[in-house]
Formats: structure tokens, C-alpha cells, sequence
């Protein structure tokens, strides 16, 4: 029986974890207020619109409230994208998730991958990547500025530290 203790062999226990994932600012709950508030106004002015007899604009107001639920829907369905990234002492793992659930992975050597942070002045960290030789990959491009700087700082941290064991 296998308690989730027990690791593989040749594989080192991480020393840094961290799944990032894209920040939304409206909860379901907020979203479920949202399409009933947007929905009943439709419904309101539809309803207006067609006893005055302008009939045709009423399809106006149901095209609209489709457009706000196929906006909020892509919003929502991208927002299920993240990145799982992993430090060991013998790897760094970079795990991406597509909003569909397809995943990729690259793997790299702590010891000879380099963290590089692009900034600007105004800012701060506008592009976070890992290069190892002639391979590189875009890290964090969802987050916003508060959350790539934590990371940054954690990610650069535990990166030292492998290096330093």
C-alpha cells in the first residue's frame, strides 16, 4: 500500500512548489447576479419595445445579452488555464495547462537553467522566463504585477538555494 510518502527512485522531493493560475476579479456567484441583473433588463426592455410595436429591435436586446454571456464565457473558460512549476535538486519542472486541459511539460537542470526577468520602469516585471542552452519558456504571463514579483522573489529564492546544496 502506498501512503503518497513514497517516491520514485532518482527522484528528489521538491524544495518549491507553485501552481499559478489567472486572477478574476468577478466570482460565479458575481457572474450568476450579473447574466440574472442583464437578463431581466433585457427582458424589461423587450418587452417595452414590443408593446410600443417596434418588434425588430427587440432582437437587438437578445443579441446583446448573448454577447455579455459568450464574454463572460471565453473570459471564464481561459481562466482555467495554469502552470505548475517544480524545483529539485536534479530538476525543474514546468507543467502548462491549456484552457482545453492539454498539457506541456519541460524540464530543466537547476544548474544550468537561468531565470530571467524582463522589467520596465513604470511596471515592473513584464516577462519572466527559464532558459537552459538554447531552450526557453515564458513563465507567469497571466499574473499580474503584485503576483509576479512574489513569484519572482520565491521562484529566484529556491532556485539559489538548489544551487547553493
Amino acid at each position: 500500500m502506498n501512503d503518497g510518502n513514497d517516491q520514485m527512485p532518482g527522484m528528489d522531493r521538491p524544495v518549491f512548489l507553485a501552481e499559478l493560475t489567472p486572477h478574476r476579479s468577478l466570482g460565479i456567484r458575481g457572474f450568476k447576479i450579473l447574466l440574472f441583473i442583464g437578463g431581466l433588463m433585457s427582458l424589461v426592455h423587450i418587452f417595452v419595445f414590443l408593446v410600443l410595436g417596434a418588434w425588430p429591435v427587440a432582437f437587438f436586446f437578445g443579441l446583446d445579452f448573448l454577447l455579455l454571456f459568450g464574454a463572460f464565457w471565453l473570459n471564464y473558460r481561459s481562466a482555467r488555464a495554469r502552470e505548475e512549476i517544480s524545483v529539485s535538486r536534479t530538476d525543474v519542472s514546468v507543467r502548462k495547462f491549456t484552457p482545453a486541459g492539454h498539457m506541456t511539460e519541460q524540464r530543466f537542470n537547476p544548474f544550468w537553467a537561468r531565470f530571467n526577468i524582463f522589467r520596465h520602469e513604470e511596471i515592473g516585471i513584464v516577462s519572466m522566463q527559464i532558459t537552459e542552452r538554447q531552450r526557453t519558456t515564458d513563465i507567469g504571463s497571466f499574473l499580474n504585477r503584485d503576483d509576479r514579483e512574489s513569484f519572482a522573489a520565491a521562484f529566484s529564492g529556491a532556485l539559489a538555494s538548489v544551487r547553493r546544496r
